[in-house]
């Protein structure tokens, strides 16, 4: 199949990787042409506007930094809509308020164009192994069109209803993780006195019902931030939930919802974010939390 993908940060990049490996004709586009040489390299073909990517393909995919991002990437001069839209399936990734989904999805139909949303759940690796969580909305119709290419990318793919349901779920299935990291923190601030050692610590606490598969799987990270290490790249940073903790907030209010703990979270986060703290790992704050001084 001739696929799109248009904006290669972190999980673009992943995305577009395995649809190369899985054997698709793959074409990509990024603002930044440097981010496309590693897929070219694989055998993917580089456009070189968004518009360039709707004519090659027959369905496109994005998951981009958020509204603004897409509005330019779809809706720009040389827009993935200035391409022939015509009859193409347009998968969008992104995690953003459901209004911009049904939006965007407004504006593809107006150019003949189908689409489906699919926030996703899972960071670059499932991305490559083609175990994303798909939290999918869309008409049954565009759903069924959609599954082939979702099943080479998902574990599971769950159809949450028209488009916006798979943005409700997608923020709704983020906001425990982001209440969990800060109260990991808090957690082990208040037992700072002990005088345990990190890999003690993280080990005590992952042998418990309070530990969540996140926390399982990133205490070895966890570990290194508190002994003051360098982890490597990170997959979902503190500056990605300070931007996700806002659209949860944005959609509660539309909908009449409070979310006090995701209140207290996001200045937990914008605290930490503050502190320079922006390009480290999520997790990081459990650890800015557990060294903090009142």
């Amino acid at each position: 199949m001739k696929v799109g993908v248009a904006g290669l940060g972190k999980m673009g990049a992943a995305i577009a990787a395995r649809l190369v490996e899985v054997g698709h004709e793959v074409t990509v586009w990024n603002r930044d042409t440097v981010k496309t040489k590693p897929l070219v390299a694989a055998g993917a073909k580089a456009a070189a506007t968004p518009a360039d990517v709707t004519n090659a393909s027959e369905a496109v995919i994005t998951i981009l930094a958020d509204a603004g991002a897409i509005d330019i990437v779809y809706n720009g001069a040389n827009g993935l809509l200035a391409g022939d839209a015509k009859g193409k399936l347009f998968i969008e990734m992104s995690t953003v308020l459901p209004e911009t989904e049904i939006s965007l999805s407004e504006k593809i139909r107006a150019k003949g164009g189908a689409h489906v949303e699919c926030p996703v759940g899972g960071s670059t690796a499932p991305a490559r192994e083609g175990k994303l969580l798909g939290l999918v909305g869309a008409s049954d119709a565009d759903m069924a069109r959609a599954r082939p290419l979702l099943d080479q990318l998902c574990r599971r793919i769950e159809h949450c209803g028209k488009v916006g349901s798979g943005s409700s779920m997608k923020l709704a299935i983020n906001l425990p993780l982001m209440v969990a990291w800060h109260a990991y923190g808090e957690a082990f601030a208040i037992c700072r006195d002990v005088g345990y050692d990190p890999k003690k610590l993280l080990d005590l606490f992952v042998d418990t019902n309070g530990a969540n598969n996140a926390l399982k799987h990133r205490a070895a990270m966890i570990v290194a931030m508190m002994e003051g290490k360098d982890v490597g790249p990170t997959t979902f940073s503190i500056s990605n939930a300070c931007k996700d903790l806002r659209v949860m907030l944005e959609a509660a209010k539309q909908k009449g919802v409070e979310l006090p703990t995701i209140e207290r979270a996001l200045k937990g986060f914008d605290e930490a974010k503050a502190a320079g703290l922006g390009d480290a790992d999520g997790a990081a704050l459990s650890v800015y939390w557990a060294k903090r001084k009142t």
